[in-house]
């Protein structure tokens, strides 16, 4: 029995199943990840500074302007479209009790149509006046020069996403945990699992079966049951 039969079999075999996905399920989609040779981490200098200081939360008070710059050229992508994988889940969601837990923060879950989604990291379209709290959808982010503004108030509009420094949601926290507690399998697709305190999720899981699906080997590998270091499109293509 190859690897893909044994996935297949196992998935058969559980019912409430939890997808925990980084940025290795939505690289197919056009969406660089963040540690690969191509990833959004590989530019090292961004008008003087390194990425991971510019996505800071201290960085985008002391200068919003280039926070922005840097976000529109380099986070948002509104023509990212679901991809195989996204769309295999959203299906499995019709047979089973399927929750999402995702680092991602472009919604293609839920664009693909999976309705239990935990977004770890928030989500690139939502975005809120920061004084008097009006939503906003992305074009108001992709369209805007400069510092987006608030058309009420004239606040700025933030997205509504975990910057570096920022706690995550106690709500999504909580969540997460229950369900990776609970469920008889958790499949993680795409991640390094190198990023807390989400990683560390793993940790709460107590169910039958962990499967690790990615590109590269992570420390969390001597957990699983089954590691894949393939490609998340070729895997799905061969379960299907």
């Amino acid at each position: 029995m190859n690897k893909y039969e044994i996935l297949k079999g196992i998935i058969n075999d559980c019912h409430r199943i939890v997808f925990f996905t980084g940025a290795g399920i939505s690289s197919p989609s056009g969406i660089p990840d963040f540690r690969s040779e191509e990833g959004l981490y590989a530019d090292k200098d961004y008008e003087g500074y390194k990425p991971e200081e510019i996505i800071s939360h201290s960085f985008y008070l002391k200068n919003p302007e280039l926070f922005f710059k840097f976000y529109k050229e380099k986070m948002i992508y509104p023509n990212a479209r679901p991809n195989l994988a996204h769309f295999y889940i959203a299906t499995l969601e019709k047979e089973k009790d399927v929750t999402v837990v995702t680092q991602n923060i472009d919604g293609l879950h839920t664009l693909a149509g999976s309705k239990n989604v935990i977004e770890l990291h928030g989500n690139i379209h939502r975005n809120y006046c920061e004084k008097c709290h009006k939503k906003y959808p992305l074009d108001k982010i992709t369209q805007s020069t400069g510092i987006p503004k608030c058309d009420v108030c004239g606040g700025i509009i933030k997205p509504d996403v975990v910057l570096y420094e920022e706690q995550l949601d106690e709500t999504s926290i909580t969540s997460a945990i229950e369900k990776i507690m609970t469920c008889d399998l958790l499949i993680v697709i795409g991640t390094s699992l190198s990023v807390y305190p989400a990683a560390g999720f793993i940790r709460y899981f107590k169910g039958r079966y962990i499967v690790i699906i990615n590109k590269q080997k992570t420390s969390f590998d001597n957990l699983a049951d089954l590691t894949i270091n393939e490609d998340i499109i070729k895997v799905i293509e061969n379960i299907q």
